[in-house]
């Protein structure tokens, strides 16, 4: 059994900034990847940030700039700083890990809303 949780939702104003963490907890020998995506009402799930277990990072070209993803190996932990939040960052977040089986876990969402 495999838990993921998200914590570090919220509502802002535009131009400020929210930090989201995740952890993953439970039956993981070791985590690939770990990432976030977000949704918005009417729209398709989609990438926002991915880190992977060596470092790599790669972003959505809407967050570039703004955003950054880190991870705490040891915890099996992820984070996004988001900075410079627009109304349209408004979406769930979602965290994704992948397991070294290449399994995938995501966590139940946690709302991020930016007002104008």
């Amino acid at each position: 059994q495999v838990q993921v949780v998200e914590s570090g939702g919220g509502l802002v104003q535009a131009g400020g900034s929210l930090r989201l963490s995740c952890a993953a907890s439970g039956s993981i020998f070791s985590v690939n990847a770990m990432g976030w995506y977000r949704q918005a009402p009417g729209k398709r799930r989609e990438l926002v940030a991915r880190i992977v277990s060596g470092g790599t990072t790669n972003y959505a070209d809407s967050v570039k700039g703004r955003f950054t993803i880190s991870r705490d190996n040891s915890k099996n932990t992820v984070y996004l700083q988001m900075n410079s939040l627009k109304p349209e960052d408004t979406a769930v977040y979602y965290c994704n890990v992948i397991t070294n089986l290449f399994v995938s876990y995501w966590g139940q969402g946690t709302q991020v809303t930016v007002s104008s």
